[in-house]
């Protein structure tokens, strides 16, 4: 064969393969666009039923409430300590053998009432001794001053010289004394004679008693402490950045109310308190101040070192706009409420909390208008654009009716089949 020939078939081998070549190329990129169009198509497809579910959603049932109008009173919270209004430690003022003892521990008791009695023998002999040497001196006294009345109408006469009748006067004069002397000390005795009797200085509750009957005491014996709780204090103290409210609002005139909660703000102890005093200083330490406040405490609600939750109003905010607290909720962008639009969808809208009212509601600074409608309960189920259906509280969503239930199992076997057709 000659040369021209074997470059000719050369060529033509090699165009057979290069043709081969590209329509094994071709091919698959073909399949592979086609494929992805098909994928397309199918995404687009579920992004349209998607779309169509959303649109076809049933409302979700939440609790709707309006804001509403009303005069809020602020209060400063604080922990306070309740304080017996007196506090007396009895202890005897004589000393002798306990006879007796009148009183139960934890008993009520008056100002006046015999707490205790020591045995009197003792003193009432001192009491009798200090009387009878006081009605001597006093006949001694009566003696001489007649001896000076005679003795002074025959001077003028000369039968009694001027030095007797000096001492007739000094005698009248030191026996006046005496007398004076012995009444004192009667007093005295009978001042002891009456410590005998241990009695109650003040209205209170007996304590613990720490003596028995038939036990000697002295005057540093303590026989048992009394304290007054009608009425009673609570102390109480609040940031010194609080003091210029405190201050404008006690210089009004009207004593400030105070209220007494339980440790767990659960209920209130007490509801008649009134700011008493502002103490003079501030506490550096702690960067607070010192406030007491006065109770009635009728009922004994308050005790003497109890720990009480306190809340001062200082003043009332007129027409505040208020929404039950459970409808706030907390974002990373701070409180946020869902808020009802006209077309019944829902939309977070952003508040400020300015105070708590009461033990369920809360005062909205800023973020809302009056009977703007707010969801109160559902709102886990919620997100921007959701349909809603409102509720009044306490109200409880309608059962679907036959009809309803048959339509949406229609349109779910719908979808159903649409999707399986795609």
């Amino acid at each position: 064969m000659s040369r021209f020939w074997k470059i000719a078939l050369i060529a033509v081998a090699v165009i057979v393969v290069g043709a081969v070549g590209f329509r094994l190329l071709h091919k698959p990129g073909t399949e592979e666009g086609a494929q992805g169009q098909h994928r397309g198509q199918r995404q687009g497809q579920g992004q349209d039923d998607g779309q169509d579910k959303d649109k076809d959603a049933a409302p979700v049932p939440v609790t709707v409430e309006h804001v509403v109008k009303q005069d809020v009173p602020v209060y400063l919270t604080a922990l306070g300590t309740v304080q017996a209004l007196n506090t007396v430690t009895v202890n005897p003022q004589v000393s002798g053998q306990l006879l007796a003892i009148n009183f139960k521990e934890g008993q009520e008791v008056k100002k006046g009432d015999l707490l205790a009695q020591i045995d009197p023998r003792p003193f009432q002999a001192t009491y009798d001794q200090a009387e009878a040497k006081q009605q001597q001196d006093e006949a001694l006294l009566a003696t001489a001053q007649s001896t000076l009345k005679r003795n002074d109408a025959l001077v003028a006469k000369g039968y009694v010289a001027q030095l007797d009748m000096d001492t007739f006067r000094n005698n009248v004069t030191n026996l006046t004394a005496t007398v004076a002397a012995d009444k004192a000390s009667l007093r005295a005795a009978k001042v002891n004679l009456d410590y005998t009797r241990i009695i109650s200085p003040i209205d209170g509750v007996a304590g613990i008693r720490n003596v028995d009957p038939g036990n000697v005491v002295t005057t540093t014996t303590a026989l048992v402490t009394l304290t007054q709780i009608h009425p009673i204090y609570v102390m109480f103290n609040l940031p010194e950045q609080n003091l210029e409210m405190v201050r404008k609002a006690a210089a009004v005139g009207n004593a400030l109310e105070v209220l007494a909660l339980d440790r767990a703000d659960a209920h209130t102890i007490a509801n008649d308190g009134q700011l008493n005093v502002v103490d003079n200083q501030i506490d550096t330490t702690t960067g607070t101040f010192k406030l007491r406040s006065v109770f009635a405490n009728t009922d004994s609600a308050l005790w003497p070192g109890q720990f009480v939750n306190v809340r001062l109003k200082v003043h009332t905010v007129s027409g505040g706009l208020v929404i039950p607290g459970q409808a706030v909720q907390r974002g990373p962008d701070g409180d946020y409420v869902y808020l009802v639009q006209q077309d019944q969808t829902v939309k977070m809208q952003p508040v400020k909390v300015a105070g708590e009212v009461g033990d369920s509601h809360v005062m909205i600074g800023s973020g809302l208008a009056l009977n703007d409608p707010v969801v109160t309960e559902g709102q886990f189920r919620l997100k921007p654009g959701s349909k809603v259906k409102a509720l009044k509280p306490g109200e409880v969503p309608t059962a679907p009716t036959a009809a309803e239930v048959d339509q949406a199992k229609k349109k779910a076997q719908q979808n159903g089949g649409g999707r399986r057709g795609g």
